[in-house]
Order: structure tokens, then C-alpha cells, then sequence
């Protein structure tokens, strides 16, 4: 067996390529059956409301695609008009909420009155 800097080297990079098959495609999942990891009170607060934070953020982005979904599916029907409001509504309460940024909300808005524009067409 060859020793010195290169065996080593490349013991190192195997263990490497090991770790990261081993390790979850999500780096959020291996903390995901840990209540919490802090022991200082401010932390674990925080981590509390990082939680339920990110669970509304992800109820309402899902509630932005399905309002986008029906403003394009009732292109040319007759509540196609209050879809397509509700639809807008919705993406400018996420942007002030901060869910959002605000110019993503402009680039959704904008994609939208274009799908809805061409399907016109």
C-alpha cells in the first residue's frame, strides 16, 4: 500500500463522495426530526417562529399558484375578469406581507396578463 500525500489525499476524497451520498438531497432534512438545537431562550423563540413563518409562507405561495392556475383556466369565461383580480390580489398581499419580493410580484403579474393575453389571441 502506497503511503504519503497522495494516498491520503485521495482517502480523503473517498470519504468525501461517501459523506455526500450518505447525506440528504435536502440540507434543511437533517434538522427536520430535531425539535430544537439551541439551549439559549432568544434562539429557541426564534426558531419557533422561523417555523411557523415558513409554514404560512408555503401555504400562501400555494395559494398564489392555484389562483394562477384558475385566473388561465377561466380564460374566457365569464368570472375570468374576477379570477384574474383575485389572482392579482393575492400576489400583491404576498409581496406587502413580504412573502414575496416585489419585483417578483411585477415578473408573476406581468406572466400572467401575458398567458392570459395569448390565450386570448
Amino acid at each position: 500500500m502506497q503511503t504519503g500525500y497522495c494516498s491520503a489525499r485521495r482517502a480523503r476524497s473517498s470519504a468525501a463522495s461517501l459523506l455526500t451520498l450518505l447525506s440528504p438531497a435536502d440540507p434543511a432534512a437533517q434538522f427536520a426530526n430535531e425539535d430544537t438545537v439551541a439551549n439559549i431562550k432568544s434562539q429557541i423563540k426564534r426558531n419557533k417562529q422561523n417555523e411557523r413563518d415558513r409554514e404560512r409562507n408555503k401555504a400562501v405561495k400555494s395559494e398564489l399558484r392555484t389562483r394562477v392556475k384558475s385566473a388561465v383556466a377561466s380564460a374566457g369565461t365569464e368570472n375570468a375578469d374576477e379570477a384574474l383580480r383575485t389572482a392579482i390580489k393575492r400576489i400583491d398581499m404576498a409581496a406587502a406581507k413580504g412573502i414575496i419580493h416585489k419585483n417578483q410580484a411585477a415578473n408573476r403579474k406581468s406572466g400572467l396578463m401575458r398567458r392570459l393575453n395569448g390565450s386570448a389571441n
